[in-house]
């Protein structure tokens, strides 16, 4: 191993001269299994939230946005290069790939310095074609501008569209006529973004949020042209700890109702004409996963009723209930079934096997042929099909050195049709790269994927600075996507690294269950562990290490800077979940009845909370030494609230000992996903990258 020296010996990233904002302590006691926890900083979460309000809230989080402005200006010409390189890869005017649906076509284009997307449609039969969206133009006169969905009628004359324009992600429906051009009077206030019509083209279903919380309560549906009192509620949750949403199927013959918890799904259906009430699938006292796809007279079922890695089932569509599932798929044990989507003639079926993706074509007869793709290590996945009755489908397909490419396959000729390249105006070229994926050992003897993607030529010898990125949370696999922005970094001799930890799920649904709960402390070792053999395969160096990850992978960050806080170069943690044990014992807050399923319920739980308070990053913060951090997050956020950063920033300025910078932003007008728009994301990114660079001494 070579020489261990410590986390930012060498870089540029020290404490500004001028002092940093202070919070003040205000000590918070609460018992809990008779023990008493004692919390300096708990006055940072307002008592009136969801609103923010409090002077002396608000008052500090502007200090630490001024603080963090020294930081912007001191690095100004490094941010503004960064930004200028990113500005360079992304095409200024870009156009879709088209697709038809219903007999017309639909496409976007990026006109010229526009930070949204214009929509058209073309009549098939005419060939006139129309705006029908027109995004640069509702987001005028908006600091944050964000459309979750919108769809077409069936009758092809209104436009249902949801948008948010201050972050906190609850959006406001609005329906346009497309034959005058003119918004209707019916707007859906408090919406969760989700919409669609009915089949008759006369009303719409839409998820309504709770007022005082940020959770769907119930789908509704409302009849155009009639005020919102009179909707009616189609499915309710009454259950805290359960999400709810809908979907249509492909074919637009059901609305599928989810509840889901964790492990657990509840599925009603109901005919897309609204023809009779609700329909039950499966019970949640049957404690299965499932998700449908509907085809002809037919129910496919994707579940994990009797193996880990899924199988699929099916049902005819007059008797949907549990006890009338039949085999279509069979699992096994190296196949890990993610997804399935139902056309006229075929399924297509998204499966990882030992932890690479692949995309199966099956007949309803159950023959199955795979889709060839020219690398091993590449993400392909179903793009733009919204006709039920097609002989191609529509493909995105990158991979780490790849730029995201559009295919159209034909399913019976097994032939790739190239539609769109992405195109990087300030030029690419993919000979001059490098991807791999490597296992690590991990301390508990399990081999954990790590994909990495760097200059052709580069010699491990251990002197690389290299940027390890992860997350290991929710069944949520990190795919080894094509990214214009990473390339700051690799053209700079910055090797880039995913570790694919215990959490996600690379490696089958287990890979999941193994970092969740009683096993979520797998996660954080894994990533250590992944460190670790970075450094003892000479990709780089202890201390020359650089790490990111944003809401659970920002949990994922505190765990691993305050168990191994030598080996960091670095630490980005993105509006982190640091806070663990005080979110989770606050069950008023909308997300923690139903992430117990994810962490554990410290109220009821002894056990829960001595494991949940033994690993929270917030609560092990102690006096020692620390690399420069970089902390991000939204006044808005409902997923993530501001109060976790800023807690965390504020018990760290308190406690750690050395003179490594930190630096906390706060967006005062965004939410969980940062500035909207194109380039507002990439002046977040810039600055991000710029801190990471500097932490491995590199200043331009």
């Amino acid at each position: 191993m070579p020489t261990q020296i410590h986390a930012n010996e060498h870089s540029l990233l020290k404490a500004f001269k001028k002092e940093a904002p202070i919070a003040g302590m205000h000590p918070h006691k609460s018992i809990h299994h008779d023990i008493t926890l004692t919390d300096n900083w708990f006055w940072l979460r307002d008592s009136s939230y969801p609103k923010t309000d409090d002077k002396n809230i608000l008052d500090y989080l502007k200090d630490e946005n001024k603080y963090f402005d020294l930081f912007k200006n001191k690095n100004a010409q490094l941010i503004n290069k960064i930004f200028e390189e990113f500005k360079g890869r992304i095409n200024d005017k870009e156009t879709s790939v088209p697709f038809v649906k219903n007999g017309f076509e639909y496409r976007w284009e990026y006109k010229d310095g526009d930070d949204y997307r214009t929509r058209y449609r073309k009549n098939l039969e005419t060939g006139k074609e129309s705006i029908f969206l027109d995004e640069p133009l509702l987001a005028k006169n908006s600091e944050y501008f964000v459309i979750s969905d919108w769809k077409i009628s069936p009758n092809n004359q209104y436009l249902a569209y949801s948008v948010d324009v201050s972050g906190d992600e609850r959006y406001e429906i609005r329906i346009k006529d497309l034959t005058t051009g003119k918004l209707l009077d019916d707007v859906i206030l408090n919406s969760d973004g989700s919409v669609n019509f009915t089949s008759d083209s006369k009303n719409v279903l839409y998820g309504l949020l709770d007022q005082e919380k940020w959770k769907t309560k119930s789908i509704n549906v409302h009849t155009l042209g009639t005020i919102n009192s009179q909707d009616k509620r189609l499915i309710e949750e009454a259950d805290d700890s359960f999400f709810l949403w809908f979907s249509l199927t492909r074919d637009g013959q059901f609305f599928v109702l989810s509840s889901s918890k964790g492990s657990v799904d509840e599925v009603h259906i109901v005919p897309s004409n609204l023809s009779t009430n609700p329909i039950l699938m499966a019970s949640r006292n049957q404690k299965i996963k499932y998700a449908l796809s509907h085809a002809h007279d037919q129910f496919y079922i994707l579940t994990n009723d009797n193996h880990v890695n899924f199988r699929i089932a099916s049902t005819n569509d007059k008797t949907p209930g549990y006890k009338h599932w039949k085999p279509f798929k069979q699992a096994n044990n190296t196949n890990y079934l993610r997804s399935i989507a139902t056309f006229d003639q075929f399924i297509v079926i998204k499966q990882n096997v030992n932890g690479l993706e692949q995309l199966i074509i099956s007949d309803y007869q159950g023959k199955q042929t795979s889709i060839d793709f020219p690398e091993t290590l590449y993400t392909a996945s179903l793009f733009n099909n919204p006709e039920f009755k097609q002989k191609h489908i529509r493909i995105n397909y990158e991979s780490m050195i790849t730029p995201d490419t559009v295919f159209d396959y034909n399913v019976d000729a097994k032939k790739f049709s190239t539609k769109k390249v992405k195109k990087i105006p300030s030029g690419y070229d993919k000979s001059q790269y490098e991807t791999i994926r490597i296992m690590a050992d991990a301390r508990d003897g399990v081999k954990v994927p790590v994909s990495l993607m760097y200059k052709k030529g580069t010699k491990l010898d251990g002197s690389n600075p290299l940027h390890l990125y992860g997350y290991g949370a929710y069944a949520s696999g990190i795919s080894p996507r094509f990214s214009t922005s990473r390339l700051s970094y690799i053209d700079r001799g910055v090797i880039y690294a995913i570790a694919h930890v215990r959490g996600g799920n690379e490696m089958g649904y287990q890979w999941y269950l193994d970092g969740k709960l009683d096993k979520r402390t797998n996660t954080f070792n894994d990533f250590v562990d992944v460190a670790k053999h970075l450094v003892k395969k000479q990709y780089t160096s202890v201390g020359n290490i650089s790490i990111s990850g944003r809401s659970a992978g920002g949990e994922l960050m505190g765990a691993v800077v305050i168990q191994q806080p030598e080996l960091w170069s670095s630490v980005n943690l993105g509006v982190p979940f640091v806070d663990v044990l005080n979110t989770m014992l606050d069950a008023d807050l909308p997300l923690t009845p139903p992430e117990w399923g994810e962490w554990g319920n410290p109220i009821k739980n002894k056990a829960d909370f001595e494991l949940i308070r033994s690993y929270s990053p917030y609560d092990n913060i102690t006096a020692k030494n620390y690399p420069p951090m970089f902390v991000s997050g939204g006044l808005n956020d409902p997923r993530v609230t501001y109060w976790e950063p800023a807690k965390w920033t504020a018990k760290m300025r308190h406690l750690k000992i050395d003179n490594n910078l930190l630096i906390m932003r706060i967006n005062m007008g965004a939410g969980h996903f940062s500035n909207s728009g194109r380039y507002g994301r990439l002046k977040d990114y810039a600055e991000e990258y710029a801190f990471t660079l500097l932490s491995h001494g590199i200043e331009e």
